[in-house]
Order: structure tokens, then C-alpha cells, then sequence
């Protein structure tokens, strides 16, 4: 996510930051590379304009120029507009004071329009509200079943109906359905198409007329870059929307649709999606992804995926475990599980301040399976007391795993490290084991 633009963006600072004065060109030409920067990762020409222009009145003055850290307080600059470009605050979909909250879900075939609504579903249902999903897409009875596949996969009821042609009775039909059966939120889930067509529109105009939706939300492929821009202008022209929200996020090094659309459209991005997997969605902090996009990490969003990964319950466990000194190869193992459960493992280390910056990190997903298959390979015994892993029985456990006697040489290696660093944290006064280790 933003992985062009950051690296710009860095060697850029660190030419200012290398500076101990600085002068108005010095300022200029990093607002050229800046303004280059931010048109190779196709930022809309106008936004990109405008917003080297508010940095360059507040950095020229004399309070920057003269200060102690004047690359700094133009990095500062830089932040600041960033999130004033993002949007500044987060913005949640607004829920009815008096249900059902009926969200009708739009954007073109292709966008994850499907996958974001049950996404959307399973993140109500979380906070205890009782979704219900609508498969108003009549156009692809492909859309119908993956809809009902999702549903099924999250237990959420979705509304559907082969007996008649008409999504905008459908629609009206599911508010009703959902009063009967005390679901206080509606997603529908509405037809899209390739290109933008008068008959999509008119379809759009008639199911918002006819169950006068909460929220119409947008859903555009971040990876389309400024076509997402474009597309959701016209949105915005011919139904009205609420709110937009950005897939595929991370996929896209570039992000030129996200610097970009709120701005064109007005609108506030509300969610991204950051993986194909159901429970990958977040909400959009401005400042948080601003702070992604100067290479500053993003701890806040990775304490609340760890919170949602970790119990209370299972971080005393690991805590009381440390200072049993009773850390197993079966307690390893379970860490490695919930940490690749919070999704993709660079995702996660990028949000780590400083980790951008380290290209030689390996983020090999594959050898998180590699190393629980040679735990799976152990007996009860081994996974207790690693001294009794020697030679016999290192070769047993990579045949068993499929592994080499190296590969299981060097988890039994890194398994030592961590008891070691274990030791370490256990003798420190006021200890208190975080939510996960960060292995």
C-alpha cells in the first residue's frame, strides 16, 4: 500500500532533513519532486496542484525557514496536508435512530462490491447488530450465489428471490422482510456493470427512490487509480453518494485514488480493503494512512488487529507461561497462527515504524507453514524439551514435515532465540506481556 509513493517521498525528506538551513529553492525543488512524486502515482493533476500549494505558503515563511528542524517542520507541513487531503477525520457509516439502517452498496462489476457488502455484514455483526443481506444484483445470478456463499460463511441471513426480475421490488420487499424479522441493517447489494450505462443509472435512481437508503456507499477498485476517480464523480452526479469505499488497497503501490478521490468528490472514504480474506477491511483514519505514506508505520491500526485476534484470557496465559519458563514449540506455534491470522505478514510489518524502510526482510508467508509443520512433526515429548531434539530425531521430523534437516535445525535455533529474548522480558521489573510477540 503507497509502497512507490513512500519511497519517494522519503528520499526526498532525507535530503531535506540532511540540510542544517534552508533556503526557498531548497523548499521549491523538493515541492517539484513532491509534486512529480505525487503525479507518477497518479494523484489527480488539480489536487496535486492545490496541495503543493497550501504546503509551499506555510513553508516558505520565516518561522520555518530559520527554525532549529526546518526539514522537519516541512515534513510536518507535508503530514498535515496529507490529512486534510484524506479527509482529516474518520468517518463511520451513519446508523438510523430508528431501524433498519438501509445501506445500498454501488460501483461497477469487478470492484468487490459483493465481497465488501458480507465484509461490511460481519463487521456489524461484531458490534452485535443483526445484518441482513440483499442479492439485488438480478443481472448476474453469479452474484446471487456468491452473495449467499458469503453469507452462509459469516451466518448472516441474505434476501433473495428467483421469482421475480425486478431489483427495485426485491429491495422494497427486503426492508420489509427485515422489520419482520428484527434486522436493524439492510445491505443491498445492487447490480453493477462493466462501463457506466443509462440503464444501470436509471436502476440506481429507482432502488434509491423507492427504499430511501441511510447511506449509498460507493465501492471502487483502488487499483483503477484515477478511473475510480472519475467513475465515482459520475456516481456522485447522477444518484448521490454518501460515502465511498477503497478496495483492493493492497494491491495498490501507487495510490493515486485514494490521495485523490475524496477531494473530486467531496465524499469521505469511510472503509479500505486490504486483502480478498472476509475479515480484511478496516476503518479509513486520515491520519493514520498519512502517517503510512511518510514511512512512519501505523501502530494504532495494528493494536486494534491485534486486540481483535487476541483475548484478554489467551495474553495472561502467554504471560503466566513466560514466567513459568513453560514456553512450549506448541505455544509457538499458536503465536505464529494468530499473527497470520491478522493478515498478510508484510501488511503487518510495514505498520511497524521504521520496518518500510528494511527491503531486506524476508516476509515469506511460506515459511510460517513450513516452520508449524515441523512443530506438527514433533512428539509431545519434543515439543516440552527441545535438548532431546538431536540428530535421529531432527531427521524424523523433517521427513515427517516435508522439510529439510537444515529447516529444522533453524526453527530449533529461532525457538532457543525467543525463549532467550523470553528470559530477557521476564526479568524486567513491572513486566506486563503484551497482546502478541511479535516473532
Amino acid at each position: 500500500m503507497f509502497e512507490s509513493l513512500t519511497e519517494k517521498l522519503e528520499s526526498i525528506f532525507k535530503k531535506l532533513k540532511g540540510k542544517g538551513l534552508l533556503k526557498e529553492e531548497d523548499v521549491d525543488l523538493a515541492l517539484k519532486e513532491i509534486r512529480l512524486a505525487l503525479l507518477e502515482a497518479d494523484v489527480n493533476f488539480k489536487v496535486v496542484k492545490d496541495f503543493v500549494r497550501k504546503i509551499r505558503e506555510k513553508a516558505v515563511g520565516k518561522e520555518v525557514l530559520e527554525s532549529l528542524t526546518p526539514g522537519q517542520q516541512v515534513i510536518k507541513i507535508v503530514n498535515e496536508e496529507l490529512c486534510s487531503l484524506l479527509g482529516r477525520t474518520n468517518s463511520r457509516i451513519t446508523l438510523s435512530p430508528n431501524p433498519p439502517t438501509v445501506i445500498m452498496m454501488t460501483g461497477l462489476h469487478g470492484s468487490g462490491k459483493t465481497t465488501t457488502s458480507a465484509k461490511l455484514a460481519r463487521l456489524f455483526k461484531k458490534e452485535g447488530r443483526r445484518p441482513l443481506l440483499v442479492a439485488a444484483d438480478l443481472q448476474r445470478p453469479a452474484a446471487i450465489d456468491q452473495l449467499v456463499m458469503l453469507g452462509s460463511q459469516i451466518e448472516v441471513p441474505v434476501y433473495s428471490s428467483k421469482e421475480t426480475t425486478d431489483p427495485v421490488a426485491l429491495c422494497a420487499d427486503s426492508v420489509k422482510k427485515a422489520k419482520t424479522d428484527a434486522r436493524d441493517i439492510v445491505i443491498l447489494d445492487t447490480a453493477g456493470r462493466l462501463h457506466i450505462d443509462d440503464s444501470l443509472m436509471s436502476e440506481l435512481k429507482r432502488i434509491r427512490e423507492s427504499v430511501s437508503p441511510h447511506e449509498v456507499i460507493f465501492v471502487a477498485d483502488a487499483m483503477t487509480g484515477q478511473d475510480a476517480v472519475n467513475i465515482a464523480t459520475s456516481f456522485q452526479e447522477q444518484i448521490g453518494i454518501d460515502g465511498i469505499i477503497l478496495t483492493k488497497m493492497d494491491g495498490d503501490a501507487r495510490g493515486g485514488a485514494a490521495l485523490s478521490i475524496m477531494s473530486v468528490t467531496g465524499k469521505p472514504i469511510k472503509f479500505i480493503g486490504t486483502g480478498e480474506k472476509i475479515e480484511m477491511i478496516e476503518p479509513f483514519y486520515p491520519e493514520r494512512i498519512a502517517s503510512r505514506i511518510l514511512g512512519m508505520g501505523d501502530v494504532l491500526s495494528l493494536i486494534e488487529q491485534a486486540q481483535q485476534t487476541f483475548d484478554k484470557k489467551e495474553a495472561e496465559k502467554l504471560q503466566k507461561t513466560i514466567m513459568d519458563d513453560s514456553f512450549t514449540f506448541d505455544d509457538l506455534r499458536e503465536q505464529l497462527r494468530k499473527m497470520r491470522s491478522m493478515g498478510p505478514l508484510e501488511n503487518i510489518l510495514n505498520m511497524i515504524p521504521g520496518f518500510g524502510k528494511m527491503k531486506d526482510v524476508n516476509v515469506d508467508e511460506k515459511e510460517l507453514v513450513k516452520v508449524e509443520a515441523i512443530i506438527n512433526s514433533m512428539t509431545k515429548k519434543e515439543k516440552r524439551d527441545h535438548n532431546i531434539i538431536k540428530g535421529s530425531r531432527r531427521r524424523r521430523i523433517a521427513l515427517g514435515s516435508g522439510t529439510t534437516v537444515a529447516d529444522v535445525n533453524r526453527v530449533v535455533k529461532q525457538y532457543i532465540e525467543i525463549k532467550r529474548m523470553l528470559k530477557m522480558f521476564k526479568g524486567k521489573k513491572g513486566f506486563k506481556m503484551p497482546k502478541f510477540l511479535p516473532f
